[in-house]
């Protein structure tokens, strides 16, 4: 097993992940013990498929159908210890389909399929204002969260969400967003239905993320922090109905797992 800070270039910051290769495939309820005892936001489990990887993704309470922080470490995993030879890795997801990832100098991008928002009525916004406190400007749901658009980066900053509300919602979690000061967009995401609080980053919000801010700011590519007490930056690039999303990873632990 591997733990890995993703979307950083330093260590103690953005999301750590845990990674555990495997052989073949082990039972549903050993993998959910792992990640449970691991008590990280995410545990991927990847298993050799030829030239290519299959992957799942638990956190200390369920399996979820994409995760990009924990890809992007199995393939710094994968690459970097592993000695992978090419610069494209293939994941093949249960739910999610293809997946891949490609190495750039020491970038990492993920390659995911855009997600698709639909604006919700203005009504539907005394919901969200529950949850966090103020009311969004626009809010949007995608296939697996919702997205509030708040004013400005302080009041990002500020925010104190009510989880027990949050995790009510008829969703994976709860994506706040706003204009950056100094990168593009910034954003936090709240999923304690999920048994993550508060998600230090997370790759799988910005295919949400991505699309919105293309729009809106009439450019492709975009730099974005997520403003988690850890912190952590992605290189965005939107590309109509996929997303690249890139960002560096460091090695932390290197360890077995014991199940004698």
């Amino acid at each position: 097993m591997y733990q890995v800070d993703a979307f950083t270039d330093r260590l103690f910051s953005g999301n750590p992940a845990a990674v555990c290769i495997l052989d073949e495939w082990v039972s549903d309820e050993l993998m959910q013990s792992v990640a449970n005892e691991n008590n990280l936001a995410e545990t991927s489990f990847v298993v050799p498929k030829g030239q290519d990887f299959e992957i799942r993704w638990f956190t200390p309470a369920v399996e979820v159908d994409l995760c990009g922080h924990a890809t992007l470490a199995s393939a710094f995993v994968i690459f970097n210890i592993l000695d992978y030879p090419g610069n494209i890795i293939r994941f093949h997801s249960r739910v999610s389909g293809l997946l891949s990832v490609e190495k750039t100098d020491d970038m990492l991008f993920l390659d995911f399929p855009t997600d698709k928002l639909e604006r919700l009525p203005e009504e539907q916004n005394i919901v969200i204002e529950k949850c966090i406190g103020i009311k969004p400007l626009e809010l949007y749901k995608g296939k697996s969260d919702y997205l509030a658009l708040i004013e400005n980066e302080r009041l990002l900053q500020a925010l104190q969400p009510d989880l027990k509300e949050i995790s009510e919602l008829d969703a994976r979690g709860l994506i706040v967003t706003s204009k950056g000061d100094s990168v593009d967009f910034v954003s936090r995401f709240f999923a304690p239905q999920l048994g993550i609080n508060e998600d230090p980053v997370t790759g799988s919000a910005h295919t949400s993320l991505t699309p919105f801010w293309s729009e809106r700011l009439g450019k492709n590519r975009l730099i974005a922090n997520q403003l988690s007490k850890r912190g952590g930056q992605l290189v965005c690039e939107f590309r109509n109905d996929r997303c690249r999303i890139g960002g560096k990873a460091r090695l932390y632990l290197t360890g077995e797992i014991n199940l004698d």
